[in-house]
């Protein structure tokens, strides 16, 4: 049997994350101190007892969502995996469990993606919305038939993709897949749009974090965000890491490529939405061998 680890992104995290984990085991108490440390402002205060306000905070969120898939994987005794995977910020946490990136290394790249993403929303206004029951490739030609700027950004399973972009493309390909027969079409509460060009601010902004961060080879392949295929040259990683930002979110072909490649076990660590998305995914590659 073959084992992938893979990792959740943003929007994964809860109210009181790791706050049992940090009182069950000195193993993970001993690394959210460490986080801490290395974040210099106490990230677990928000994490155990923080609003759901304070916790959706960008700067707050991801090194949070990281810390804990990180500390969970890492005391839970796991062998090394035959691959890991993360989606979109989960790649972080992937790249961590397969010690391409230390863990004071990964976090602070994941402090600074996160401040990055941040300024570039704040620079200019724009959004997402999930789009469900609609054939990837209609999705894909409503939003080149829309003159304002929207991107698909993240292909989560068949019949559910996520498109980026300003608020009136945004808005107008909404509009555009009701009409086109969507079961579902709706704006997201999110603070900006990833993955779209509108990221680009924050790539040129965390380009010089990734290229002084010292990336080794991985213990095991990683499938990466932007080809949805395995890697393993740490300069082809960080190339891919950093392109991340501004191209969608290849989850669909990472998954599919992993069946291909005779992974047979998928496990998601520390979160219960890649799942549903994973066995839709290989749902789907049963129908289509039949």
């Amino acid at each position: 049997m073959k084992v992938a680890f893979v990792f959740p992104g943003q929007g994964s995290q809860y109210l009181g994350m790791g706050r049992e984990l940090y009182k069950s085991s000195s193993a993970a108490k001993k690394l959210f101190d460490e986080a801490n440390e290395i974040l210099d402002y106490p990230i677990t205060d928000i994490m155990f007892e923080g609003s759901e306000e304070e916790l959706k905070t960008t700067k707050i969120t991801q090194p949070a969502v990281f810390i804990n898939a990180y500390i969970r994987y890492t005391i839970s005794g796991n062998r090394i995996p035959d691959a890991v995977a993360g989606h979109s910020l989960g790649e972080f946490t992937a790249l961590a469990a397969a010690e391409v990136l230390s863990f004071e290394d990964a976090l602070l790249l994941v402090y600074d993606r996160a401040m990055a993403m941040q300024d570039a929303c704040d620079m200019e206004d724009g959004t997402m919305a999930a789009i469900m029951g609609l054939e990837d490739s209609v999705v894909e030609d409503i939003c080149s038939s829309i003159s304002e700027l929207v991107v698909p950004a993240n292909y989560n399973c068949p019949g559910q993709l996520v498109i980026s972009g300003s608020l009136r493309g945004v808005s107008q390909a909404v509009e555009k897949a009701k009409v086109m027969g969507a079961k579902r079409a709706l704006q997201l509460n999110v603070g900006g749009a990833f993955h779209s060009p509108l990221m680009e601010p924050a790539q040129t902004q965390l380009a010089e974090s990734i290229e002084e961060t010292d990336f080794s080879t991985p213990v095991c392949p990683i499938y990466q965000n932007y080809t949805g295929k395995a890697h393993s040259d740490p300069s082809e990683i960080k190339e891919n890491l950093l392109k991340q930002l501004t191209a969608p979110v290849r989850w669909t072909q990472s998954v599919q490529q992993m069946v291909e490649d005779g992974l047979t076990d998928i496990i998601e660590v520390d979160g219960r939405v890649l799942i549903g998305m994973i066995r839709r995914i290989e749902r789907e590659l049963k129908t289509e061998t039949l």
